[in-house]
């Protein structure tokens, strides 16, 4: 609950056809079980209390009352369950007529009856020979002494945790050109239920999962699709019991197949509010005319949450997945450097080649560039400077890398450049502090645009999105370009793009260089090597391990996440890596640094954005150079008074 996290229940209990009383045992023990897992929301099958393949005995008003004294048993029974919402299918009668129903009730209260609008007329279904479609405005009936609500337009709203709204349809309904909860998700819900009874056929799983997915990201939801399986008649269907619950798209938890399996996932209301108020298409009309609203409580506690969080959530884990995105990444940032070449009419690239994965995979890209426009590759003008840092190896493997892709490469050694330079400010070059740093870097960025002029080119940026978040970049030096193709690449995904090249390009030199790159530890080589010749300066012990900073910016930029819940998913994603102390020392320096360093991204050159996170300033990341970082500071401080850090 804390974090805005709810945990959903899709249930299927095992059933006897028209064996009311123990059906109803059977939903009870559902119900214990959720409630025992701290589960806020249970939702069980469509007519679960009778089965759903009755057909006429639905008529039969031993069935219809048993159904019904089933249901106030469950309501009876649910008042030992505070603030767990269970949503139970049943029939109904009201009016003379028999409705497919959905029972919606908390702590002892029956909430609502949402009835079934659809109702299948064909194949091996034939519902309206014993039900009446559902009407959308809602009427009261009586139940046991209690008056409630009867119709469609329903929502069920927490009291006590905000954006915690339930709206239901049944079956059927998810399966049409305009479901209901379409109105009800456009009026707020944002925990949408399905009591099903959908039967399996060949291919039919697959459909039914991309529909569940589908109608979550289309309405910015959770999605709970609890559904029919062992226990009803197989006359001439079988039910698989396929239980999913999806979040905006993303697949939470299933069901095995004929199993029976109740399914539990951790819904993230925080994101879907998030996403909600960043999207301006997403609008919710809060005149809820038409509609009926119902308040319940739930009971706030903390969860040992069961979500998983991906450690890497720029980079697939399926390799086949991986291999086609970075074939894509790769064409996105082709196609757009293609564009702006062709624009200027530009025939000539310039790259700062330095032997590290950012330079690297920029010269990839202009690479491919050059062939799809039919250029010579050696009208890309590879500049290696070696300065005071330069070690052998990433020297070594500029020069084999520039050879092998059959560029032009310039040599130019900037030490005497850099010691003038720093005669002239007065610099003391025993001190090595930012002003040594940034003189080399800013000398280098001025060879590049002087070549740039020379050759009648264009400057082609480097630098990746995860520098830009942290500010690990030189104002005016390796910040500045004509083009950044990296600029939207994380640096934990340009290590497998780089590796994705090494992998299929055919050429065992290039690949053994690549790879030889891949191994090397990220450095800027601006401080003196070490006596043995290695790199001295390594980045990720200065400002922390890149895969930790890319899981911050991806959930605090993508989702909104705060500062304390970014550390408690983190502590999650990365249990086992990283002690506690670590990830907050990191997440710190991130937040800091992020909101310190937005004046470098105010003035970022043009570059392609690639994936749903970027921080161009006219694009997803319009931020004042000037915003104060102290809410942010303050929930951390909040931290590290809890854990004693």
């Amino acid at each position: 609950m804390k974090h805005g996290y709810v945990r959903a229940a899709a249930l299927t209990p095992v059933i006897r056809v028209a064996d009311c009383e123990y059906n109803t045992q059977q939903v009870l023990e559902g119900m214990k079980e959720a409630f025992a897992k701290k589960a806020k929301v249970a939702v069980f099958p469509e007519m679960c209390l009778t089965g759903y393949t009755c057909n006429d005995l639905f008529l039969q008003e031993v069935l219809i009352n048993g159904a019904l004294e089933g249901l106030e048993k469950l309501v009876a029974s649910s008042k030992e369950m505070p603030g767990m919402v269970n949503v139970v299918g049943l029939p109904f009668t009201y009016a003379g007529k028999l409705y497919n129903v959905a029972a919606v009730f908390c702590g002892g209260k029956l909430l609502g009856l949402v009835p079934k609008k659809f109702l299948p007329n064909y194949g091996e279904f034939y519902e309206r020979r014993q039900f009446t479609p559902g009407f959308e405005t809602c009427v009261t009936v009586e139940i046991s002494g209690q008056r409630v609500p009867f119709g469609m337009n329903q929502l069920f709203v927490c009291k006590n945790m905000k954006n915690f709204v339930i709206a239901a349809e049944i079956c059927e309904d998810l399966w049409t050109p305009n479901p209901p909860v379409t109105a009800h998700a456009m009026h707020g819900a944002t925990v949408l239920v399905n009591c099903s009874a959908s039967n399996e056929t060949i291919g039919k799983a697959s459909y039914r999962r991309e529909l569940v997915k589908g109608e979550s990201a289309r309405l910015v939801s959770a999605y709970i699709y609890s559904s029919a399986g062992e226990g009803e008649s197989t006359q001439d269907i079988v039910f698989s019991g396929h239980n999913l619950i999806a979040e905006n798209g993303t697949l939470l938890s299933e069901a095995e197949k004929f199993a029976n399996q109740n399914v539990y996932a951790d819904i993230d209301l925080e994101r879907i509010a998030f996403e909600r108020r960043r999207m301006s298409t997403f609008t919710v009309d809060t005149d809820c005319s038409g509609y009926t609203v119902t308040e319940f409580e739930t009971v706030v506690e903390d969860l040992d949450l069961i979500r998983c969080f991906d450690k890497a959530p720029f980079v697939p884990s399926d390799i086949a997945e991986r291999n086609s995105r970075c074939e894509e990444i790769l064409d996105i940032q082709t196609y757009g450097l293609k564009k702006r070449l062709e624009h200027t009419k530009c025939k000539s690239a310039v790259i700062g080649i330095s032997g590290g994965l950012d330079s690297t995979l920029a010269l990839l890209v202009t690479v491919r560039a050059f062939d799809l426009l039919g250029l010579d590759r050696s009208g890309i003008t590879c500049v290696t400077m070696p300065c005071f840092g330069t070690t052998d190896r990433t020297y070594g493997n500029a020069v084999t890398l520039t050879k092998r892709l059959s560029c032009t490469l310039r040599e130019i050694n900037i030490k005497a450049a850099v010691h003038q330079h720093f005669a002239d400010i007065g610099h003391d070059e025993s001190l090595h502090n930012v002003t040594y740093e940034n003189g080399q870097a800013r000398e280098r960025t001025q060879i590049l645009m002087d070549i740039a002029n020379q050759t009648n080119g264009m400057v082609i940026g480097t630098g990746d999105m995860s520098e830009l978040a942290l500010g690990w970049a030189t104002y005016n030096g390796d910040h500045m370009s004509m083009y950044g193709v990296n600029v939207s690449i994380p640096k934990t995904l340009v290590r497998h793009l780089v590796r994705y090249y090494a992998d299929n390009c055919k050429d065992k030199e290039l690949s053994d260089t690549l790879l030889d790159i891949l191994d090397t530890p990220v450095s800027p080589e601006l401080l003196p090597p070490q006596e043995d010749g290695t790199i001295a300066q390594k980045t990720e012990d200065l400002v922390g391990p890149y895969e930790l900073h890319d899981f911050y910016l991806y959930h605090m930029l993508r989702f909104g996440v705060q500062p304390k819940k970014l550390f408690r998913i983190a502590k999650i994603a990365f249990d086992g890596e990283y002690a506690p102390e670590v990830i907050y020392k990191w997440l710190r320096t991130f937040v800091w640094r992020f909101f310190a360093q937005q004046f470098k991204r105010s003035c970022l050159p043009d570059g392609p954005k690639v994936g749903s996170v970027a921080v161009s300033p006219r694009g997803d990341l319009r931020m004042p150079s000037d915003a104060a970082v102290q809410l942010w500071i303050k929930q951390l401080d909040d931290i590290r008074e809890e854990y004693h850090f």
